[in-house]
């Protein structure tokens, strides 16, 4: 089943964003080589594509995984949690219909 990951930052977390973000990248990689991610990008807080010194609000990814618990746990150990980068994460049940 798909998950939707929905994640919070704390406010000025750019640079614990690009700290950790290598590991973050190669975590949405793998997932991406089983198959398993149907997309995965963060929230700027502005209308731009690369919002610069503003950073980002949050994070959203839409994965599968065997079960709600499978997918809390490849939550809460994404390198941006340990990082300090998000101040609140959800997890929740994703029914994909378009396109």
């Amino acid at each position: 089943m798909l998950y939707a990951i929905i994640a919070t930052d704390v406010e000025n977390s750019l640079q614990q964003r690009l700290q950790a973000r290598p590991a973050h990248l190669e975590r949405l990689k793998a997932l991406a080589q089983q198959g398993r991610l149907v997309l995965a990008g963060p929230h700027p807080p502005v209308e731009a594509e690369d919002p610069g010194e503003a950073g980002f609000s949050g994070s959203l990814i839409v994965a599968e995984f065997d079960s709600l618990d499978s997918a809390r746990a490849w939550a809460e150990a994404d390198p941006y949690v340990e990082a300090g980068v998000y101040a609140d994460v959800v997890v929740k049940p994703f029914k994909k219909v378009l396109p």
